[in-house]
């Protein structure tokens, strides 16, 4: 078998080495631009020589009938013309001879190019279907969520803790490979809420130290969703990279980081508050600690000593406008529980249908308010 065929293909460009001052880059793309330009100009001289062969081939064809005619006429004009066109037949014969050594010799050196990565194959079809059905991908409730966390976190607690406090990127990249499970969206989660805490318990260096953790994970997921790969399998292109990575490189990660620290962690603990606040609401929608503070001094004296007598003289002495007022938002806050909503314990009977506290405010019946 002739293997001298292989001989002819030139390396792909990926394969070529390059000198380390030199932009391989643009040197692949000056390569290829180079070979493109090369094959055009080729098939363009290719199509030209087959234009003027084909243009000979015809104007030889024509010959035969116009020969017939001027041999078969008598007068003197017609034998000259004849002579002048055996002789012009004569030397589109030799032409076209020697065009078609020239197409001979351009299509041997067709053959004898080359392959590269452009000529090597081409498109077997235009046109290629495949039906498929995509995977129905179930979203998971918040609880399911939520509970996913909450396991991963009681199990692995420790070594997200641990991973948190490493400073070196070696630490780092070993104590993950040692433990490749924690290459996961939930130890990105934990760190986060976890650099929440250490900002309220005002940790600034420990939670700048957990921040620049926390970054790590979300790079590395960020790198594996782009590369459409399981997280475990890329985290240590993202520490070869980072380890080696120019200036420019180090100042984005920098940036990242900072910027997490500046907006993600105070949205979050915003967040966190206004969690926190509604869990504090009465069952009106009212902030307990807000309503308790627009109280005039002698009712916040009266929660102050939790002196219910106290209070209902002090609501007795107040004008029955502003007294339901306020009553109402210690009710809608949970400040004051009426009694017709309680259930006393004492033989399982129900308490009064009047509440004292609320009895002792008058209705105002100038008032006609809803």
């Amino acid at each position: 078998m002739d293997y001298s065929v292989w001989d002819r293909i030139e390396v792909s460009d990926d394969e070529d080495e390059t000198h380390s001052n030199i932009d391989t880059a643009s040197v692949f793309r000056w390569r290829h631009q180079a070979r493109v330009e090369r094959t055009e100009q080729f098939q363009k001289e290719k199509g030209e020589l087959d234009r003027s062969c084909r243009e000979c081939e015809r104007r030889v064809a024509e010959c035969p009938p116009k020969l017939k005619e001027l041999e078969v006429a008598e007068d003197e004009g017609s034998k000259v013309a004849l002579e002048r066109l055996q002789a012009e037949a004569q030397q589109l014969r030799t032409e076209e001879r020697s065009w078609e050594q020239k197409l001979r010799e351009m299509r041997k050196k067709e053959k004898s190019l080359p392959w590269n990565v452009d000529t090597l194959s081409k498109d077997g079809f235009g046109k290629s279907m495949a039906h498929t059905n995509p995977e129905q991908v179930e979203e998971e409730s918040e609880e399911v969520r939520e509970q996913k966390h909450k396991t991963f976190v009681e199990k692995e607690e420790k070594q997200i803790k641990h991973f948190g406090m490493l400073h070196r990127w070696d630490d780092s990249q070993e104590y993950l490979s040692d433990d490749a499970h924690l290459v996961w969206e939930e130890t990105a989660n934990y760190l986060v809420i976890r650099c929440i805490d250490l900002e309220e318990e005002e940790k600034c260096a420990l939670m700048e130290q957990v921040a620049h953790q926390t970054i790590v994970m979300q790079v590395i997921l960020e790198l594996a969703k782009s590369l459409k790969v399981d997280p475990r399998a890329c985290f240590w292109q993202f520490f070869t990279k980072i380890k080696t990575a120019d200036r420019q490189y180090m100042d984005g990660f920098n940036d990242e980081l900072e910027a997490f620290k500046e907006l993600r962690i105070e949205k979050a603990m915003k967040k966190y508050e206004e969690e926190e606040r509604k869990k504090r609401l009465g069952p009106g929608g009212l902030e307990p600690v807000e309503v308790y503070e627009s109280l005039p001094e002698e009712l916040q004296k009266c929660f102050d000593v939790q002196d219910v007598q106290m209070l209902q003289d002090a609501i007795s002495k107040m004008d029955p406008t502003d007294a339901k007022y306020h009553m109402q938002c210690c009710i809608d806050s949970g400040l004051w529980v009426p009694s017709w909503k309680s259930t006393e314990a004492k033989g399982g009977e129900e308490a009064g249908p009047g509440d004292p506290l609320l009895e002792t405010v008058k209705p105002d019946e100038k008032d006609v308010s809803a």
